[in-house]
């Protein structure tokens, strides 16, 4: 008998099917940060908080000078866990105390990033989320075997370019799909 490795999905998108129940997720797009034999983790890239960067910096650092455009950027509801810890996923030059190296991007949870963020000196490409979206140990597998999602390659200017409620339907293109014409109904054929 042929064992399969297990095929993780690192660096890919995964796009919600339209028969998900689960309203924390219906309609998402995903950004995995990890997928390993342990679980996997990821960021919601199409669901703005209703927050911006300039409320979650007067909360966090009072008195910090903020310019109107970095205050005035978007923060998105990046999942149901911790949902009150900050993540920066980003791209370009600079370092930050409490980044992980994930290859082609970082992604980093500490105050600092953003402080320098408002001084000039932050990353060319970031993306700010509270909370996260993770799964346990073969749980992504198994939700990826209901087919509950799709996956693709991410494409970096879907998660830093388009506007979020753009990159669902753009990132189920890159695949040849129109979400508009799958049904709702779940199913194996």
């Amino acid at each position: 008998m042929t064992q399969t490795l297990p095929s993780y999905l690192k660096h890919h998108f995964l796009i919600a099917m339209p028969h998900m129940e689960d309203p924390r997720f219906a309609q998402t797009l995903i950004y995995l940060c990890e997928h390993n034999a342990d679980g996997a983790m990821g960021l919601i890239i199409n669901r703005p908080s209703g927050l911006n960067l300039g409320d979650v910096l007067e909360q966090t650092s009072p008195g910090l000078d903020i310019p109107a455009g970095i205050g005035a950027r978007v923060v998105f509801n990046g999942g149901p866990v911790q949902s009150e810890r900050g993540f920066v996923l980003h791209r370009g030059p600079g370092h930050w105390e409490g980044s992980l190296d994930l290859g082609p991007l970082q992604l980093t949870t500490s105050r600092d990033i953003l402080v320098d963020m408002t001084r000039g000196r932050g990353p060319r490409e970031s993306f700010v989320a509270l909370g996260y979206a993770g799964w346990d140990a073969g749980q992504l597998e198994r939700e990826l075997m209901d087919n509950a999602w799709l996956s693709c390659p991410a494409d970096y200017q879907i998660l830093f370019e388009l506007e979020p409620e753009q990159r669902l339907n753009a990132a189920a293109r890159s695949l040849g799909i129109d979400l508009s014409l799958l049904t709702s109904q779940a199913g194996h054929a």
